[in-house]
């Protein structure tokens, strides 16, 4: 347990001094995206490379895997069951993007320190990166691509309606595909399997930049995670999607490490220690590439941007609370 709080308390230092560098503005006004871009670019998929090509190849492809995917489309649905009755007026597209910011979580720039920190190892979050970018992702987008194209053929408010084209299915796939394969944490993921299962490793040199250029990713994300809280206002008075921002949230923080904890417990048999991973990895709040979604797609934004200040928020303390029970 001291461990755990340890680990965490190394996460807060630096999320704090983000914070405090935010507030003092002394890296600019642009210090957040340059830094994420940073990692997300440049460190991360060197971490991941550099991890997964030093790691049980079947550990990263098994159980977790299958917790991650199961425990987050589940919740998913969960939601936008809830929504349908709960929040009526709402579109598909902006219950999706709640069901999202429920399921969803930021298994980058928290999972990997959280994994590295608290849990004793980075690669411990890649089943749940993989997860999120090759499989949940070309889903959302696929069905963001239809219902956004649905309703914008459905919408009677405008003066002067015009048809729009729907997105072709092989357009939307193709689009997918792309987005997949130049995606930076996917091409340093999979460079890190293949390196595993062939034993093949860069020379010394090489090897030492990677490893230099890795370090910068945990402290990079936690300082951009800082900065990103500077000015954020949750729940607004002119909001009115509270009760999605709350019901989101709560299944969140609660419904989905619970689910994580009765499959990695009861359908899969785990050991503790991949039981309490688990359960970690799906307490994390929610992805911020939810929010950007939204933005891309231009609905369900206030849900997104609420739901990913709440969790954050609340998800530590609530990871601490998971560490003090399974731990």
């Amino acid at each position: 347990m001291a461990e755990v709080i340890s680990g965490f308390t190394v996460i807060w230092v630096i999320i704090l001094v983000g914070y405090l560098v935010g507030k003092t503005r002394v890296l600019g006004p642009q210090a957040q995206q340059v830094l994420s871009r940073t990692a997300f670019f440049v460190a991360n998929p060197a971490l991941l490379f550099k991890t997964l090509s030093e790691s049980d190849i079947s550990v990263i492809l098994g159980p977790q895997l299958w917790v991650a995917a199961i425990s987050a489309f589940t919740v998913l649905v969960v939601y936008l069951v809830i929504s349908r009755f709960v929040i009526p007026a709402g579109t598909w597209s902006e219950r999706f993007i709640g069901g999202m910011s429920s399921s969803m979580v930021n298994s980058a720039n928290l999972g990997i320190p959280i994994s590295a920190y608290v849990l004793g190892n980075p690669a411990w979050s890649a089943p749940v990166i993989l997860f999120q970018l090759a499989i949940y992702t070309p889903i959302y987008v696929l069905v963001l691509d239809t219902l956004t194209d649905r309703e914008q053929r459905t919408d009677r408010s405008s003066t002067a309606p015009r048809k729009v084209r729907p997105t072709g299915f092989l357009t939307v796939m193709a689009r997918m595909l792309v987005s997949i394969v130049k995606n930076p944490m996917i091409i340093g993921s999979g460079l890190g399997i293949i390196s595993a299962l062939t034993d093949i490793h860069f020379p010394g040199p090489i090897d030492e930049s990677i490893t230099l250029i890795a370090g910068a990713s945990i402290p990079a994300m936690l300082l951009a995670f800082g900065l990103s809280l500077v000015g954020s206002k949750p729940l607004e008075k002119d909001s009115r999607r509270r009760s999605a921002v709350l019901i989101g949230s709560a299944l969140k923080l609660v419904l989905h490490p619970a689910l994580a904890w009765v499959l990695a417990q009861f359908v899969f048999g785990m050991d503790p220690v991949h039981v309490f991973t688990a359960v970690v990895l799906a307490s994390l709040p929610t992805a911020q590439n939810v929010f950007v979604a939204a933005s891309r797609y231009n609905t369900g934004i206030v849900v997104s941007r609420d739901t990913v200040f709440i969790t954050t928020i609340a998800a530590i303390p609530a990871t601490i609370l998971i560490a003090v029970l399974l731990a």
